[in-house]
Order: structure tokens, then sequence, then C-alpha cells
């Protein structure tokens, strides 16, 4: 079971670029045929560009998770949602990211016993501090371990 004491804390920020070329990449690997995103010169992130995050990430980022203490091999990738306050960012953009874990709670399963949801938010700030995107995720420990 996900270790409650773990609500509020934060991992080691860290800076990410949005780099034109990754986005049309990201664009390509995602099969979007959207000019926007192809042929625009600073052009806008694709909606769920910013899982790409995950690369940028320290090493030390590990240690929320170790923090959280959940089985790895129960875990389930439940939701993820994106808001953008002003739009997606633009290519061009330099962007300080910083995960917190904003809640964890229990829920009875039909098939699995108790199943651990466990919620995290990351902050993405531009250079003046302000909030350009924000990606809420849901990961799920099931109650029994696969067969």
């Amino acid at each position: 079971m996900a270790n409650k004491e773990a609500v509020g804390k934060q991992g080691p920020s860290f800076d990410m670029a949005v780099e034109r070329g990754k986005i049309r990449e990201f664009a390509r690997a995602t099969m979007s045929a959207n000019p926007d995103y192809l042929a625009d010169e600073h052009p806008p992130v694709p909606p769920t560009f910013l899982t790409t995050s995950s690369f940028w990430t320290p090493p030390e980022a590990a240690a929320l998770w170790k923090e959280i203490d959940i089985d790895l091999r129960r875990l389930l990738h439940g939701e993820q949602e994106y808001v953008f306050p002003k739009g997606p960012p633009r290519a061009g953009t330099k962007l300080t990211a910083q995960s917190r874990v904003e809640s964890i709670y229990e829920k009875e399963g039909k098939r699995g016993g108790t199943m651990t949801f466990v919620v995290t938010v990351t902050d993405f700030t531009d250079d003046a501090g302000e909030l350009v995107a924000q990606a809420r995720s849901t990961a799920i420990e099931t109650g029994r371990p696969p067969a």
C-alpha cells in the first residue's frame, strides 16, 4: 500500500526545451498530418507532447516514486490530463517542470482487492514563472500481483 505521507511531496525541478524538430518527430510518430505541427516555424506542441518530459527528468526524480512506495509490478496507468491555461507552448519555449503528489486514495476493486490510486501533478512554467501547462496523471496499484 502506498505511503500517504508522500502527499504534497515534490520532485526536483528540471528544464525542458520545446524544440521544433521534436514537435515534428512527435507529430509524425503519432501519425498527425496537422500542418501546424509539421510546417510551422514555431509550431505549438500537440496536446500529449508533454509526456516526453520524462526524457528530461533527472535521475533523482525516482526518489519521489520510492517515497510513494508502490509495487511497480502491479502498476497501471489510469488517466492522463493536460491543461494549457493560455494555449499550448510553442517551439522555442523553455519550460521548467516540477511534479508533486496531489493525492493517494483507495477503492475496492471488483476482482482484485483494494486498488491504490496515486495522482501526481506536473506544473510547467515559463521563464517568467507563469504556469504554461499542467499535467495530471493517475497511477493505479492493483490489489493483487499479476498471475
